[in-house]
């Protein structure tokens, strides 16, 4: 059996990188994502400080405000997006998750405006994937059918088992892989947490997603051979001499010399989620200036 390809998120993430730069400089674009943070979780000021270095190669403006927990209230943030949403140099709005206990991010996603929701979560970008029309896709999603699209890997008339139903990545990439265009056209599976006996259907599956939050969850007895997987999950572990390392929820060694392509973790859909949402800025700056 010939070693499995291994599908890194780089090469992806650079073909974006030059779409956004192309753009930028045939139409003279300014892209400015404004991001929200409410507290001081360290993985969201972490991932925010990470997007923020990401975006100078990217020739991208990003403004951050922090609020402290208790220093700004559900209404007065929901009155700050809606300033944003009337802002014309403002193309995109973000707002760092988790929040606090006493904002609804229910509430927060759906004031963001639809055409400056690069995150791709609001409720009219998700029911626009379902009749198949242009919008804001959420860019995990959009990062694993990218990485596919790019590997030339074939998806049409192939069974897709998607591990996991968030609004975030399973329910939408389900949904997307349903599409009546070129290269889509799966046969989808969903399984989550209440599904009994979840290999019995990993195992017939040609392509497996998993995105759950669960370390290793997908063993080498659950996939067919010559599947391709798709590793959506990122999991920091520490072992017992206090060494901290991230896995995705495969079981990447083991699933190695059975599967015939991988994404690592880390360097697979996680390197390209990030470029997909600075190409949606981009789009959504170009939109603005034509408007």
């Amino acid at each position: 059996m010939t070693e499995p390809l291994i599908l890194k998120g780089n090469a992806v993430a650079e073909k974006n990188k030059k779409y956004c730069l192309d753009l930028i400089e045939t139409y003279l674009l300014t892209p400015h994502l404004y991001v929200l943070i409410v507290g001081s979780n360290p993985a969201s000021l972490y991932y925010v400080e990470s997007i923020k270095k990401q975006s100078l190669k990217y020739k991208i403006n990003i403004t951050v405000q922090n609020f402290q927990e208790n220093e700004i209230d559900e209404n007065t943030l929901l009155q700050k997006i809606q300033k944003l949403n009337q802002d014309p140099n403002v193309h995109g709005i973000m707002v760092q998750k988790p929040l606090p206990k006493h904002i609804d991010p229910g509430k927060v996603e759906q004031c963001i405006a639809p055409h400056k929701d690069v995150d791709g979560f609001h409720a009219l970008n998700a029911g626009l994937i379902l009749y198949e029309k242009e919008c804001f896709l959420p860019c995990t999603a959009a990062a694993i059918l990218e990485i596919l699209d790019f590997y030339d890997i074939l998806v049409e008339g192939k069974h897709v088992v998607v591990v996991g139903r968030s609004n975030v990545v399973g329910k939408p990439v389900a949904n997307l892989l349903l599409y009546k265009i070129k290269n889509r056209n799966a046969t989808v599976t969903v399984c989550h947490s209440r599904t009994p006996d979840m290999s019995l259907y990993t195992r017939q599956a040609d392509i497996v997603i998993v995105a759950v939050g669960v370390p290793r969850l997908l063993k080498s007895e659950m996939i067919k051979d010559s599947a391709v997987i798709i590793d959506a999950g990122i999991n920091e572990l520490t072992d017992k001499e206090g060494k901290t390392a991230y896995v995705g929820d495969v079981d990447f060694e083991g699933c190695f010399l059975k599967c015939s392509a991988i994404t690592p973790v880390p360097g697979g859909v996680g390197s390209v989620t990030t470029s997909i949402l600075f190409k949606q800025l981009c789009i959504s700056s170009k939109k603005s200036r034509d408007s």
